[in-house]
């Protein structure tokens, strides 16, 4: 868990690197990061729409417009544009969150005008086919199929978030429940398209071998005469508080059984004020940040009561935030008892706290297993889009390293102690059924993440 919702900052002064922030006069915002070890740039386009802005009924909508932004536009055929990127050499897809959706292509640096071009004309120019919507929607419920409904534990996770949520839409899956997806049309993503695909709803991040102000130009050829448009309002429903302990349990085909825990936790939204958030990201890597966490030493090294155990917290978000504790249990251990061994490893550190060469040696790890990020150009890219889509400001990737750096012992026990009863807590355990027989079906054609 920790290694897919790790928070993904760079470490300052690694390398010598400039990032400026520009605005188009159509509200569309322009960061460039200058990266110049290697001739090659990321160039992503990131609009602030994704699951958690669908209405009931069309959940699974920003998914599927992703694949039609691929199906042409008024001077491209479907499939074109991907063929183009690849004529250049260089590769690209994209993909859609429960906060946003994203467009990327990474190139040498010298096509980067090239893909921009063709970018920017999706954005203003896509067509909307009723025979390749027909076709791609077969391809986006085959991949639900395939990833979801035969996949025991994103199953699991899916059951678990429309259990913590009762009214916010992060209970919706991205790719949308089956019955929505099976009553889509096309003019619903064209709909989806018309209202929140526009210059001022969406940001632009260019890293790598660039010059700023020559991205600044060539963002404004392209994307710069394409109109504004009015956004609409939207007022996201609230979590009303949570009362008491809930539990589902999921029922699927499975080798073995399983069991996550999330609890309603602070997400980060200032990063001066919050400090909770920084120290349950603290938490979270003393428990399940480095192969000598805690989780992993105890539950499955030392006692092996556990087959696998592992912790995660996600705190950028447009939404609300859970800090999830999971784990397979070992032959001979049930659900009920890892629950109860991975609360205790939680109650252990609200109870007796942290050692300071143990914090220090966390935080240490935490920080520094960063700097392979900055190795990356299309890592950089993307911590800056989605900090940016989370409302927080790319020139604060710094700051919260700095934030977790001061996290003390303190701070630590006090966020154990605070979040982890049972009031706020929602419960997912797998009951394995035997394995069918045959072969799982193969990847849907035309997936594209």
């Amino acid at each position: 868990m920790a290694a897919a919702w790790a928070l993904c900052l760079f470490l300052p002064g690694a390398h010598a690197q400039t990032t400026q922030e520009f605005t188009l006069k159509n509200g569309m915002k322009v960061i460039v990061k200058e990266d110049h070890r290697a001739p090659t740039v990321a160039h992503m386009v990131w609009y602030r729409a994704g699951s958690m802005d669908e209405q009931n009924g069309t959940t699974g909508l920003a998914h599927v417009l992703e694949h039609m932004m691929f199906k042409g536009t008024r001077t491209l055929k479907p499939g074109e544009f991907s063929q183009r990127v690849a004529a250049l050499g260089g590769r690209e897809n994209a993909f859609t969150s429960k906060d946003y959706t994203a467009y990327f292509q990474q190139i040498e640096k010298s096509n980067l005008e090239k893909v921009m071009a063709l970018e920017a004309d999706r954005m203003a120019n896509l067509v909307f086919s009723k025979d390749e919507f027909a076709r791609e929607i077969r391809v986006v419920m085959e991949e639900r199929r395939w990833r979801t409904e035969d996949q025991p534990i994103p199953l699991l996770y899916e059951s678990l978030y429309a259990t913590a949520y009762q009214a916010h839409p992060y209970r919706h899956p991205i790719v949308g429940w089956m019955s929505d997806l099976q009553t889509m049309t096309v003019e619903d993503t064209k709909h989806w398209y018309e209202r929140w695909y526009a210059p001022n709803n969406a940001t632009l991040v260019v890293t790598g071998d660039v010059d700023a102000r020559r991205v600044l130009a060539l963002a404004e050829k392209h994307y710069g005469r394409i109109p504004k448009k009015p956004l609409p309002m939207t007022r996201t429903q609230v979590e009303p508080e949570q009362q008491g302990m809930r539990r589902v349990i999921v029922k699927a085909p499975a080798e073995n059984p399983y069991v996550a825990l999330a609890f309603k936790v602070p997400t980060l939204r200032d990063v001066e004020k919050d400090d909770e958030a920084h120290a349950l990201d603290v938490l979270a890597a003393i428990l399940d940040g480095y192969d000598n966490a805690r989780l992993n030493a105890r539950l499955v090294r030392t006692d092996r009561v556990a087959v696998s155990a592992g912790a995660g917290y996600s705190n950028i978000n447009r939404g609300p935030s859970l800090f999830v504790l999971d784990g397979t249990p070992a032959d001979g251990v049930t659900t009920e008892q890892l629950e109860k061994l991975l609360r205790a490893e939680v109650e252990r550190i609200a109870n007796e706290g942290v050692s300071e060469s143990e914090l220090e040696r966390v935080k240490t790890q935490l920080v520094a297993s960063q700097i392979y990020k900055r190795d990356s150009i299309f890592g950089q890219a993307m911590e800056i889009g989605t900090m940016e889509m989370s409302g927080i400001s790319h020139k604060l990737i710094d700051r919260i390293i700095e934030k977790l750096r001061a996290v003390k012992a303190e701070q630590v026990q006090a966020v154990a102690r605070k979040y982890f009863g049972d009031d706020k807590l929602t419960v997912a355990t797998l009951v394995p059924l035997p394995l069918s027989e045959k072969k799982a079906p193969p990847p849907p054609k035309g997936l594209r993440h």
